[in-house]
């Protein structure tokens, strides 16, 4: 199946009504992601029915657990664009950023985004950094991340930048029940609860996506430096 197909099967399915644009728009991300991940390793997903699958309606799974309507959203870990820009794509209205900690990366998602015509802030810098600089603590109403850490590492990487009401989403494993269970307590020093763990499957495979809501500001001395965070999580 082409990437169109995928995507408008998909999302007829979820009852996700993509705007006008936005099939041609993920056909040209896929073509960008086949000329580049040659030369830098983005995914070893390949094949238009796999990553229209893999990657752009399993990042479109988000849709089902808030509403991204106009809100500030920031991926945390951006890689080659999931789940932030799928999102972008499917909510023109969302302002984005994609965070990543290298450079190749952030550059990669520099072109992409002119060359979709789609207005994205890109932002080179590690997140325990990146939430200590003005106007990124405590600023956005979402964070998202896909499989970039442990939940209670990530906890402590992505929650800073939440503002109170606002809500964390984390893509996770099917089986991340011990995550959630070793996550709570980091959850409670960052002024946040466990809202839902939602499951899904998208192409056959199970995933649960966690929404952990943000009920208070981020104490002081958080985040720590990852060499902290790394050696004694939360």
């Amino acid at each position: 199946m082409s990437v169109r197909d995928v995507l408008l099967t998909g999302a007829a399915e979820w009852g996700i009504v993509l705007p006008p644009g936005a099939p041609e728009a993920f056909e040209a991300y896929f073509r960008c992601l086949r000329e580049y991940n040659g030369v830098m390793d983005l995914t070893a997903v390949e094949g238009e029915e796999e990553t229209a699958s893999r990657h752009f309606l399993d990042s479109l799974s988000l849709l089902r657990c808030a509403d991204f309507r106009g809100a500030r959203v920031i991926d945390v870990g951006s890689g080659a664009g999931f789940p932030g820009l799928p999102l972008k794509l499917a909510v023109p209205d969302v302002s984005l950023t994609l965070l990543d900690a290298q450079r190749k990366r952030t550059d990669f998602l520099s072109e992409l985004c002119a060359r979709l015509g789609t207005e994205v802030r890109c932002v080179h810098a590690r997140a325990e950094e990146a939430s200590l600089l003005p106007g990124e603590r405590d600023a956005y109403d979402f964070a998202v991340s896909r499989a970039v850490a442990r939940l209670n590492v990530l906890c402590e990487l992505c929650l800073p930048f939440v503002k109170p009401g606002g809500a964390l989403l984390a893509m996770k494993a099917k089986d991340c029940g011990e995550e959630l269970d070793e996550a709570a307590g980091a959850m409670r020093t960052l002024n946040a609860a466990l809202e839902s763990a939602e499951s899904f499957a998208v192409a056959g495979v199970e995933r649960r996506v966690a929404v952990i809501r943000k009920l208070g500001p981020t104490p002081a001395g958080y985040p720590r430096r990852f060499a902290k965070i790394s050696k004694k999580p939360l």
